[in-house]
Parts: structure tokens; C-alpha cells; sequence
């Protein structure tokens, strides 16, 4: 796998090429998990298959994997010289042209493990980076992956200029011509930096009014989440007959996807698919998407979508809740739906995590089973949101009356001598117009 660090600014300010591009060519790729004391064997087994499902979305080929038992980091290379000859020995063995480490990799220790290897060498978040490239296609997606691309590659640009002087002399004003080359490139990247910000802004601003919008009216809203590829644009494509796409791979939705399901009570939400969720998600991937994340901040209540077919159960949920908790959303009334169950790997797990939510639901999208008990669950969460309320309207306010059915859902009415009875689910603001007839 080939990296292209040249940065090539033009009269813009602009890059026409990425500054850490992977290239989906098939080259052979070796991938490294790290074992610290800590770590179960079954977790560490677990991060492997992760990274080896990350990198196959990613396009590229597999041609071997190591796990390296840590007693402690080594802050130039992180694993040690002799763990470094050790990959530098199987990937002549493999013919392996590119090491891949589930592990963050520092500037440092990513330009040492290269020049001692001799061969490319990137970190999980850069395997996230490129998926989220290949996979965006909305221009929100679009200037998210650029900007997050750019922050991740600013502290990296000095692994171009290591074969020039980076510092002349001690007269003022004499500068080597690498450190000349590398802050003119920074300078570009942080004009490009500040650009995106600035279209991004724009784009958002848009989707709060979209989201405000959606707020202002009587329909609850949820936001489907959960880890990637654990089935969240199937349940919403299955609970909406909405034609949504629907792929066995990670990070399929990167943009949120709203629409309207009627309830078999006849009530009807607003769902929206969210951006799968994975462990360790790189914070400036966290920073780019928040406008798209923020949908389980402003949704009225969630559903989280669990894999029962993933190795590690329980710690997809315990990653769920964590970015969760750090959007502020923790604390919404909340559905689990364990999904794929017909290929449940574990049943302790599922028990384990049944114990954990107050409201869970085993499903198979895929067999269409246990959708008519989650929708069920959704029509309770409804009317605890939305609950029922008697109203006495006064026989000539007839445009009450009406203006109930356009803003909430109207479950009864009475006309009666004293006055037009009415029973209607209102949302909080919705209510607080009706207050003075309130019985």
C-alpha cells in the first residue's frame, strides 16, 4: 500500500492531492494488534477481528497478522527494535508492503517503524480516515472527512522533509531549506483547515433549521444507533419500506437518513440512521461529525442496535454508551434491540446485556422477527412522551379544535353542552398553547 505525502498546494490555497491517501490497489498488508498485561486474551482476539474487518472495508489485502505481547511502550518505535525486525522479517516472508497497527501510532513512532522497515506503515485511525473518504457521498460527508484528514496529517508533515536540514546555523534569518519547505506547507494546510470550517459552518447551519424544524412539530423523533455494521439502516429501512441502502460493511451511513414509520397503533415517529459507532473513534472524527451526531442529542428518544453475532457483545454496548455519554445522550429513554439473534455467538452475553437495559428486544431483521415487539416498545416510549390529555374548548373555538389536528394527535372528541370535550397528544411546547383549557 502506497502513501502519497506530497502536498501540492495551487493558487488557491487548496491540495490537490491527499496528504495520507491509501491506495485500494490490493496490495498485501501485515496487521499488528498489541497485547498489553491487562488484556484478555478474548478482548485482544476481538480487536483483531475488528481491524481485520476494518481493513477489508478499506479494500485491501490481508496477507497476515502478528499480536505483540507489550510490557511497556518504547517511545521511538513503541514495540521495540526487536519486535520491529521481527515485522520487517514476516513482511519480506509475506511480501507484505504496507503494516497496519490497531494501535495509535505517534508522528515519531510512525516515521522511526518506516524508516526501519522500509515500508509504509499507518495506525487504525488512518484505516478509519480512508474508509470514511471512499464512503463519502453527501458534501457535509465530504468536508467532515477532509477536515478530519487534515487534522489528523498536520502533525505528520515533518516525515516528508527528514532527508533535509531542519535548522541552520544560530544567525538570525538562516533557516534550512526543509523547515522553509514544511512551514509553507502548514501554512497551506491550516488555510485549508480554517476553509473547511467555514463551509462546514454553512452547511450545518442548514441542518438546524432541518432539525428545528422537525422539532417544532407534534411527530417524535428517535435516532436509531449502535456499533457499525450492527444493522441500524436495515431496521430502518425494514420499520419505514423506505429504500435506504443496505450494506454488509462498516461505516455503510455516513450521513443521517430521516423518515417517517407509522406505528401499528397509528401514531407515527421520525427515525434517523446515524453514523455507526467503533471503539477508540479517532476525537477529531468525533469533532467533524457532531452535526450528524447530534441527532441523538435532539431525537426525543433512541434505540441502540446491538450485533448478538459479534465476538464482543458487551463491549460494542459499553462503546455505544460512552460516545453516548460524551454527546450529552446518555440519559434519553432508551430501546436496546439486539439484532441478528439467529446468529447469536454467545448467550451469556446476551443475559449479561438484558440485565443491563431496562428495555430490551430480540431481533432478526433478516428473518423479520421481533419488529412487531420493538415497534410495540416504540408506541410505549411514545406515549410517555406524548401523553394523553383532556381538553374543554369552548363551543364557538372551533379553530381549536382544528388547529389540535394539524399540531398533535386528537384520540377523542365530544361535543357537549358545556363545551367540545377533546383528549389529544401534544408535544411539550404544543401544550403549553392549550394550557388555559386544560380539565
Amino acid at each position: 500500500m502506497q502513501r502519497t505525502d506530497e502536498i501540492i498546494p495551487d493558487t488557491s490555497g487548496k491540495i490537490k492531492r491527499p496528504l495520507h491517501e491509501t491506495a485500494e490497489n490490493q496490495q498485501k498488508t501485515l496487521l499488528v494488534v498489541l497485547k498489553f498485561q491487562d488484556d484478555a486474551q478474548g478482548r485482544t482476539n476481538a480487536k483483531l477481528e475488528e481491524l481485520r474487518s476494518l481493513v477489508q472495508t478499506m479494500g485491501s489485502e490481508i496477507a497476515g497478522d502478528m499480536i505483540i505481547a507489550m510490557r511497556q511502550e518504547h517511545p521511538a518505535t513503541l514495540i521495540g527494535r526487536g519486535k520491529v525486525e521481527e515485522i520487517s522479517q514476516l513482511c519480506e516472508e509475506l511480501d507484505a508492503q504496507c503494516v497496519i497497527f490497531d494501535h495509535d501510532l505517534s508522528p515519531r513512532n510512525q516515521r522511526n517503524l518506516e524508516n526501519l522497515t522500509g515500508r509504509c506503515v499507518i495506525d487504525r485511525q488512518e484505516v478509519i480516515l480512508q474508509i470514511f473518504a471512499n464512503r463519502a457521498m453527501t458534501k457535509e460527508a465530504t468536508l467532515q472527512v477532509a477536515l478530519a484528514r487534515l487534522q489528523y496529517s498536520l502533525p505528520r508533515l515533518t516525515r516528508k522533509w527528514t532527508n533535509l536540514s531542519q535548522q541552520k546555523g544560530g544567525v538570525k534569518g538562516t533557516r534550512g531549506e526543509g523547515e522553509t519547505q514544511l512551514e509553507l506547507d502548514r501554512r497551506v494546510v491550516l488555510r485549508r483547515i480554517d476553509q473547511l470550517k467555514e463551509e462546514l459552518a454553512k452547511v450545518q447551519a442548514q441542518r438546524t433549521i432541518q432539525r428545528k424544524s422537525r422539532q417544532e412539530g407534534n411527530v417524535p423523533t428517535g435516532a436509531i444507533v449502535g456499533y457499525t455494521n450492527s444493522g441500524k439502516s436495515s431496521l430502518l429501512r425494514a420499520l419505514s419500506g423506505a429504500d435506504i441502502l443496505v450494506e454488509d460493511k462498516l461505516f455503510a451511513t455516513l450521513d443521517p437518513t430521516t423518515r417517517k414509520v407509522k406505528l401499528p397503533g397509528g401514531h407515527e415517529v421520525l427515525l434517523s440512521d446515524t453514523v455507526g459507532f467503533v471503539s477508540d473513534l479517532p476525537h477529531h472524527l468525533v469533532d467533524a461529525f457532531k452535526s450528524t451526531l447530534e441527532e441523538t442529542r435532539e431525537a426525543d428518544f433512541l434505540v441502540i442496535v446491538c450485533d448478538a453475532s459479534h465476538p464482543d457483545l458487551l463491549a460494542c454496548y459499553e462503546t455505544t454508551q460512552e460516545v453516548l455519554r460524551s454527546l450529552g445522550s446518555a440519559d434519553k429513554p432508551t430501546i436496546v434491540m439486539i439484532n441478528k439473534m439467529d446468529a447469536c455467538l454467545e448467550e451469556f452475553a446476551v443475559a449479561r446485556l438484558k440485565s443491563l437495559a431496562s428495555h430490551v428486544v430480540e431481533t432478526s431483521i433478516l428473518h423479520h422477527q421481533g419488529l412487531d415487539e420493538l415497534e410495540q416498545a416504540i408506541e410505549a416510549i411514545v406515549h410517555h412522551l406524548r401523553p394523553p390529555r383532556k381538553y374543554l374548548i369552548p363551543n364557538d373555538r372551533h379553530d381549536l379544535v382544528a388547529w389540535t389536528r394539524r399540531n398533535g394527535s386528537v384520540e377523542d372528541i365530544r361535543y357537549e353542552e358545556d363545551g367540545i370535550h377533546l383528549t389529544a397528544r401534544l408535544n411539550e411546547r404544543n401544550e403549553a398553547y392549550l394550557e388555559n383549557f386544560v380539565q
